[in-house]
């Protein structure tokens, strides 16, 4: 490593410090901290995030930048992934001033507080003026990012850098072709029973199953934990320190452990990043579509397959023995995958998932190019869910504030998805032809396998290569909806006895 890269890694791995202190403190304010302290809190994270975006932009970095030389390495290599990724977060960074970076950090901590209020109360109206905030926020960003074709794609670009708004409608117009008559015909068969996920499920014993599962497929709690909270989410304070959390109804078992699941896939990248990636830029998930493929590949791909339920069933049974003692496994199995549009998109089933996130993205679009305006929003949501999915919300609760992403002011978010469940699919692909019998090691309680691939396939780039990039490198193609469909519709055709 050149004297000047070893520099221009030293200031980034301060930034990187000071932005993992902010992490911690956000990460309380979700899990423990008590209520009064919000306003205290907002002002916390916006210091110590103005800090960290002031010394990323501050003209040593630059400096550094441009002197730094990285003729001759591998492109991959560490030395030239950290200057080509750092100089384009930096091209972007200068363009924020310090003043927005703060305004939108303490605005973010003021309303997670305030959604959570307005959620456990029903009350829209009380976050309204915080989400108006974000929005014009955010729109204040996307101005200063800059883009060529809509406000909106600035917003896109961070957390799916290179999309654009016009190729991601393509995409859902591909998805929405193929999922409206599957849908349909879906809803004239009948529906597996699944009453029995219905009943009273013991919270920590619901707790302990899946913490116990998280260990079985490789999550290391010596480098992370899990909690609970308004809302599941993972976060990363470094490649030694990551964070899940969870939700549990006691009605409804479901929730928590497919909710576990899904974050674990998070978690799993990040503790599987390079460690000597650690405290750079470069030590975090390649885009927000790769990260949700990881969730929802061990969500669904693994967690709502048969030969998982093959291994664990018995184990849930024990666990369980009032509610799903007499209940077999295929029907249990058949139940846990049951087709029925829903209210609540993290509940949602595989086929109709991608319909909540298409009502999302139309209308935070809406949102930002002022075509709609907040105090319509809960109206328009419900309009929406009407048309998509057959269902009119009876409380906002259940409706437009269901979602934690608006009030982290992670407008641009919701597509990415969407993507993840194309990307899971054809890695998972990649992966069973590597592997061989993949089905018969998860029926045995392997996941070794599986992860290991990942591991060296996926998690250890970290930031190295861009989502296409290592999409192609892996599958030998690019973003493609095909294999997503063909997957729910080989396995719900079969599952609902479709012709």
């Amino acid at each position: 490593m050149t004297e000047t890269i070893a520099h221009l890694r030293s200031l980034l791995e301060q930034v990187e410090d000071l932005k993992a202190a902010a992490a911690v403190l956000e990460w309380d304010q979700e899990t423990y901290m008590p209520p009064g302290a919000a306003d205290a809190r907002a002002y916390q994270v916006a210091t110590l995030r103005r800090l960290a975006h002031e010394r990323f932009v501050d003209e040593a970095v630059g400096s550094l930048l441009d002197r730094a030389r990285t003729d001759g390495l591998d492109p991959l290599s560490d030395e030239a992934s950290l200057v080509r990724v750092a100089r384009r977060d930096y091209e972007k960074a200068v363009r924020l001033p310090a003043d927005l970076v703060a305004d939108l950090a303490e605005a973010v901590a003021r309303a997670k507080i305030a959604w959570q209020q307005a959620r456990a109360g029903d009350d829209f109206a009380a976050f309204a003026p915080h989400l108006e905030r974000l929005v014009v926020l955010n729109a204040r960003k996307a101005e200063a990012l800059g883009y060529d074709g809509t406000r909106y794609d600035a917003l896109l670009d961070q957390y799916e850098p290179g999309l654009r708004t016009a190729t991601l409608d393509r995409v859902f117009e591909t998805m929405r072709a193929g999922l409206v008559p599957l849908v349909q015909a879906l809803a004239e068969a009948a529906p597996p029973e699944d009453d029995f996920l219905h009943q009273p499920f013991d919270r920590q014993t619901q707790w302990d199953f899946g913490m116990a599962v998280l260990r079985d497929i490789g999550y290391d709690f010596e480098r992370g934990r899990q909690d609970l909270s308004a809302h599941p989410f993972t976060t990363t304070f470094s490649v030694h320190d990551v964070r899940l959390t969870t939700r549990i109804r006691d009605d409804f078992f479901p929730t928590a452990f497919f909710g576990t699941l899904h974050e674990a896939g998070h978690g799993l990248y990040e503790q599987g990043v390079d460690p000597a990636l650690d405290r750079t830029p470069l030590a975090d998930g390649t885009s927000l579509g790769m990260h949700e493929s990881q969730s929802r590949l061990w969500e669904n791909l693994v967690g709502r397959s048969r030969p998982f339920w093959q291994h664990y069933y018995p184990k849930l049974q024990a666990a369980f023995p009032e509610p799903l003692g007499a209940v077999p496994v295929e029907t249990f199995f058949r139940g846990i995958n049951r087709v029925q549009p829903s209210l609540i998109r993290v509940e949602a089933d595989e086929v109709t998932y991608n319909l909540h996130i298409m009502l999302r993205y139309e209308l935070e679009r809406a949102l930002v190019d002022g075509t709609l305006g907040v105090e319509a929003l809960p109206e328009a949501w419900n309009d929406r869910m009407e048309a998509y999915l057959g269902l009119r919300p009876a409380t906002d609760a259940r409706g437009v504030l269901q979602d934690i992403h608006w009030s982290l002011g992670a407008l641009g978010y919701f597509p990415t998805y969407a993507l993840g469940n194309l990307m899971s699919v054809q890695l998972y692909e990649a992966a069973r032809r590597d592997l061989g019998d993949l089905d018969g090691q998860i029926a045995a309680g392997q996941f070794g396998g599986l992860l290991g691939w990942l591991r060296e396939h996926v998690h250890r780039w970290g930031r190295k290569l861009d989502a296409g990039d290592l999409l192609e490198r892996v599958t030998g193609s690019g973003l493609d909806a095909e294999p997503w469909l063909a997957y729910v519709r080989r396995k719900y055709e079969a599952l609902y006895g479709l012709p």
